[in-house]
């Protein structure tokens, strides 16, 4: 991607006091030509780019600009190798490991023996999400439409959407698009198509949730797009407020889950957990996984469903 040479010329001409066009052609693959209109884009972007002709010559970043090559420390740079590396893990190839080397080009101090810092991104869907990101990046720089089914707890849907930001939170990934109407999706015509274009508003699209996903012909016009708003009070506001007893072998996964003041210890041992939770389905599901060893006090709607499905439980696995 342009980006990423660009990005690794520049570190090439913050480390080195010389380089020739031959030299960064061979070390980013690419021919003479793309490397010198990558000059000349970053001599646009500010950066001060001197190229000398003949014997002796080179491309070279001028002297008035030596006192920036100190910008990015040890620690910097560690923090972007292995955000680099981190990236490799789902990627599904060694491109940004490869990256990662021409970063690394004339820095001795920053060589692998010397990482402190690892961070690997892949999930139990690494297989499916590595094909997932790479299309989505491809769409996001082409500006190009994307298609894809989606599963929602509302049900299945066919979505159309500008992508425009690949996010990692919350342990997953999304997507942040806008919907676009029916009459510029390239999805199959239907009422679920229909029905993504009415609003045309931007939103978080979970990458595991997507199927079917697939890069259109049809372009976009980058707009002025909102940062999605990743604050915890925005994703997740409450509303439902849960209190429950838990035995205390679990106390590692109340801690894990909602830190170590989210409980207090009541007389008899057990875990006093209380919290705001979003989503019922979702609370119930997340108290399930704990069997015998919670107690729902708290809304009193979970504990009748929680009994109802014991009830029907017992009748599924009393049948034999």
């Amino acid at each position: 991607m342009k980006i990423d040479r660009l990005i690794g010329i520049l570190s090439v001409l913050l480390q080195e006091e010389k380089t020739t066009a031959p030299e960064l052609a061979e070390k980013f693959e690419v021919s003479r030509r793309t490397i010198n209109r990558d000059i000349e884009d970053l001599c646009r972007a500010g950066i001060p780019v001197r190229t000398v002709q003949g014997t002796g010559g080179g491309i070279r970043i001028m002297d008035g600009y030596r006192m920036d090559r100190t910008i990015l420390t040890s620690r910097d740079m560690q923090g972007i190798l292995a955000g680099l590396r981190s990236l490799d893990s789902v990627s599904g190839s060694k491109y940004y490991s490869r990256l990662m080397e021409k970063l690394q080009t004339g820095s001795s101090e920053f060589v692998s023996g010397r990482d402190f810092m690892l961070i690997d991104l892949s999930s139990w869907y690494k297989g499916a999400l590595a094909p997932k990101i790479e299309m989505i990046q491809d769409a996001i720089e082409n500006r190009r439409l994307l298609d894809f089914r989606y599963y929602a707890p509302a049900g299945e849907s066919v979505r159309t959407i500008e992508p425009y930001y690949l996010v990692f939170k919350w342990t997953s990934w999304y997507v942040w698009g806008a919907k676009v109407p029916a009459e510029t999706s390239s999805a199959p015509a239907g009422a679920e198509g229909r029905e993504c274009g009415k609003r045309n508003d931007f939103r978080l699209f979970k990458l595991n949730r997507m199927d079917q996903v697939s890069v259109s012909e049809k372009t976009f016009v980058c707009r002025e797009v909102p940062m999605p708003d990743l604050s915890n009070e925005k994703i997740f506001p409450g509303g439902i407020r849960v209190k429950a007893l838990f035995d205390p072998d679990v106390k590692w996964r109340l801690v894990e889950e909602f830190g170590p003041r989210c409980f207090t210890e009541t007389d008899d041992g057990r875990l006093l957990f209380q919290a705001d939770y979003t989503d019922l389905e979702n609370l119930l599901t997340w108290i399930l996984t704990f069997g015998e060893k919670a107690e729902v006090l708290e809304p009193a709607e979970v504990r009748e469903r929680i009994c109802r499905i014991a009830d029907a439980l017992r009748k599924t696995y009393g049948r034999g």
